[in-house]
C-alpha cells in the first residue's frame, strides 16, 4: 500500500516514531542540541545548546576532582607549618610516614579522608574548589599487617597537638566502633591527646561542656570480646590519649620520643609546684615502663611497629569467635633438650636463668616477653609449641629469690586475663617460695595484689599446664598450681614443696625444741638432724607415691609433654570453648 492510500493516523504514528528514534540517537551521541522542527502536532521548539548554561558533568568529575585536590593536600606536608616543623625537630615521623612503615606496602585505605577544615573558593554560580585543607588530627583506616586486615587509628600531633579543637569527635571514636562491628584488630598510634580536651574548645564552641570519655565504652566492649587492641606511644600521650594506650591489651613506648601523663608539665607546675619538669621526667619510659603502666619499651618507632606486628601474630581477630592462628612448625615437637637436666642447681640456695628454660622448651625463636622491666619477680609472654600460640608464665628466682611481690602479682594477673580473652592456653613454670615478706612487701600491699592474683587464677577458665621445676610453697604456690580441677601438671626431679620452705620453717615448727637445745649448746646439731630428716622425707618420689603429684618427668622431655598437651587443647578443648563463649556459659574479661 502506498503512503497516499494509508490512513492519516498511520502516517502520523510513523512520523512520531521516527522523531523519537532521532532523539534517542542524539542523546546517545552526546549531543546537547535537542531542538526539533515545527510539526503539524504543534510541539514546542526546544532550546539550542547556546541558549542555556552548560550543566554539571554527567560523570561527577567536578566532585571527584575536588576530592582528589583534598587528598593531594592531605598527603603533602606543609614544610613551613610550625606543627610539622616541631614534629621533625623532635625526631618524630609524620603521621603518614608512620603508616607507611607500619602496614604492608600500599595496603592502607583511609576512612574519612576528606574530613577536616576546608577553605573554599567559588568558581561559578554553583561551583567551588578547595584552596586550603587542614585534615582532622586523627587519621584512620584499614591496612594489612603481615597479611592480616586491621583497623588503624593514628594521632597527628602536628595539628593542634591532637587536641579536640583539631578533631571531629565522631571520627575519633568511629574506629573503636568499627573494630567491634567487624571483629578486626585495632592498632592505636598515640601522639598527643587523641581528641582530648583543650580550653580553646570553650572559645570555639561558645560554651563549656561536661567532660566524657569518648570511645571508652566501645573500647572496653572490644577488649573483653578479645578483639586485639594494641597501642604504641610515639610522643607525649596526654589525658584520654594516655588512657586509650593504657587500656589496650598490649602497649609499647618509643624510648627516644615517648612519654605519658595525666597532664603536661605546665599544668603540673600550677597544681603541685613541681617546676621545670621535662616530658621524660614527668612520664617518660624510665617511669612508665618500670611501673607497669606501659608493657614494653622499644628503642624507637620502627621497633614499636615490629613489636606490634609480633604480638598480633599470636592473637586471633576476635577471641569470642576465633582461635589463635596456628602456623606450620619447623622445630620438632619431640626435640630432646638434655641441657634442662642440669639447669636447676642441686644446691637449693643457688639461682638459675629461668628464661633459658622458656627459650629451650618452646619453638625456636618464638618467645616474646611482655613487661620485662616491671614486676620482675615474674616472667610472662607469648610463644609457640608446635606452631600453636600459648601464653607463658614463669617465676624469676634471680629477683627476690622468686618470691612474688605486688608487681609480679599484678603482671601475672594481667597476663592471665589476656590469655583468657584470647583463647591462649597457658604453660607455666613454677618455682615460688611464696609471697614476698618484710616491711617493703607489706607497704606495697603484697597480700592485696596476691589475693587479686588468686581471684584471677580462679575466675579465668583458659586451660593451664604447670611444670613444677623446683619450689612450690605457701599460698602463692597453692594458687598457681591448684587453680584447675583436674590439675594438668608434671614435676621435675628437682621439685620440692610444702606449706613453708625449710629455711625458717624448721625454726617455726620446732621453736621449743631448738630453744631447749640451745640452752644445752646443741642447737646446731639438732637443727642439722631435723634438716636432714625433712629433706629425706621431701623426696619428690614420696609425693608421687601418694599421688600428691601426678607425674615426675625427665626435664629433657618437657617440650614433648607440653607440646602434646597443647595439641590436644587446640584440637579438642578450644573448639568447645568457642561454643561455650557463644552460648554465654563463660564470660572472659580483660577490663
Amino acid at each position: 500500500m502506498s503512503s497516499k492510500n494509508r490512513p492519516a493516523s498511520a502516517v502520523t504514528a510513523d512520523s512520531s516514531a521516527t522523531e523519537r528514534l532521532s532523539q534517542v540517537a542524539r542523546h546517545i551521541s552526546g549531543s546537547q542540541d535537542e531542538s526539533t522542527s515545527p510539526s503539524s502536532t504543534g510541539r514546542r521548539t526546544r532550546r539550542s545548546k547556546g541558549s542555556r548554561d552548560t550543566g554539571p558533568p554527567a560523570d561527577y568529575s567536578d566532585v571527584l576532582s575536588n576530592l582528589q585536590k583534598l587528598n593531594t593536600m592531605a598527603h603533602t606536608p606543609d614544610l613551613s607549618n610550625r606543627g610539622y616543623v616541631r614534629q621533625k625537630r623532635e625526631g618524630k615521623l609524620w603521621v603518614r610516614e608512620r603508616l607507611e612503615q607500619l602496614v604492608d606496602k600500599d595496603s592502607f585505605k583511609e576512612i574519612g579522608s576528606a574530613s577536616g577544615r576546608v577553605e573554599w573558593k567559588q568558581t561559578g554560580r554553583r561551583d567551588e574548589e578547595p584552596v586550603s585543607f587542614t585534615p582532622t588530627n586523627n587519621l584512620q583506616g584499614f591496612g594489612m599487617l603481615g597479611g592480616r586486615k586491621v583497623i588503624i587509628t593514628a594521632d597527628d600531633y602536628s595539628i593542634r597537638a591532637g587536641h579536640a579543637d583539631g578533631a571531629i569527635s565522631d571520627k575519633t571514636i568511629y574506629s573503636e566502633k568499627l573494630a567491634v562491628s567487624l571483629n578486626l584488630p585495632i592498632i592505636k598510634l598515640t601522639d598527643g591527646s587523641s581528641g582530648g580536651g583543650s580550653v580553646s574548645t570553650i572559645k570555639t564552641q561558645g560554651w563549656s561542656y561536661v567532660p566524657g570519655v569518648p570511645g571508652f565504652i566501645e573500647a572496653v566492649k572490644g577488649i573483653n570480646m578479645g578483639i586485639p587492641n594494641l597501642a604504641a606511644v610515639l610522643g607525649p600521650a596526654i589525658g584520654i590519649g594516655a588512657a586509650r594506650a593504657v587500656i589496650s591489651h598490649f602497649s609499647v613506648m618509643a624510648g627516644d620520643i615517648g612519654s605519658l601523663f595525666n597532664a603536661g608539665p605546665r599544668v603540673v607546675e600550677g597544681a603541685t609546684f613541681e617546676e621545670g619538669l621535662t616530658l621524660r621526667e614527668l612520664g617518660g619510659p624510665g617511669i612508665h615502663c618500670l611501673n607497669g603502666t606501659i608493657d614494653n619499651l622499644a628503642a624507637n618507632e620502627a621497633e614499636c611497629f615490629e613489636q606490634i606486628r609480633r604480638v598480633l601474630s599470636y592473637l586471633p581477630n576476635c577471641g569470642q569467635s576465633k582461635l589463635p592462628p596456628v602456623i606450620p612448625a619447623i622445630d620438632p615437637i619431640a626435640r630432646v633438650s638434655e641441657e634442662l637436666r642440669t639447669i636447676i642447681p642441686r644446691r637449693k640456695e643457688r639461682m638459675y636463668d629461668a628464661r633459658a628454660i622458656v627459650v629451650t622448651v618452646f619453638d625456636a625463636g618464638s618467645w616474646f616477653e611482655i613487661g620485662a622491666l616491671w614486676g620482675r619477680t615474674a616472667i610472662v609472654g607469648l610463644a609457640r609449641l608446635g606452631g600453636r600460640p600459648v601464653g607463658v608464665i614463669s617465676l624469676n628466682c634471680e629477683v627476690n629469690a622468686g618470691a612474688l611481690d605486688a608487681g609480679g602479682s599484678q603482671k601475672i594477673t594481667r597476663h592471665l586475663k589476656l590469655c583468657d580473652v584470647m583463647n591462649l592456653p597457658i604453660v607455666q613454670f613454677i618455682d615460688v617460695p611464696g609471697y614476698a615478706i618484710g616491711t617493703v612487701a607489706e607497704k606495697q600491699a603484697t597480700m592485696r595484689w596476691g589475693v587479686e592474683l588468686g581471684k584471677a587464677y580462679i575466675s579465668t577458665t583458659i586451660p593451664i599446664f604447670s611444670v613444677l621445676t623446683r619450689r612450690v610453697f605457701g599460698v602463692a604456690g597453692g594458687i598457681m598450681v591448684a587453680c584447675r580441677d583436674p590439675m594438668m601438671r608434671v614435676a621435675w626431679p628437682s621439685g620440692e614443696w610444702g606449706s613453708l620452705p625449710l629455711d625458717g620453717g624448721i625454726e617455726v615448727g620446732h621453736r621449743w625444741e631448738l630453744k631447749q637445745a640451745e640452752a644445752e649448746g646443741k642447737k646446731k646439731e639438732l637443727y642439722t638432724q631435723l634438716d636432714d630428716e625433712y629433706r629425706r622425707l621431701m623426696n619428690p618420689i614420696r609425693t608421687a607415691n601418694a599421688f600428691g603429684v601426678e607425674e615426675i618427668i625427665d626435664p629433657a622431655h618437657t617440650r614433648r609433654v607440653a607440646g602434646e598437651w597443647a595439641m590436644h587443647i587446640y584440637d579438642e578443648v578450644l573448639p568447645q570453648r568457642l561454643l561455650d563463649r557463644a552460648a554465654g556459659r563463660i564470660h572472659p574479661s580483660f577490663a
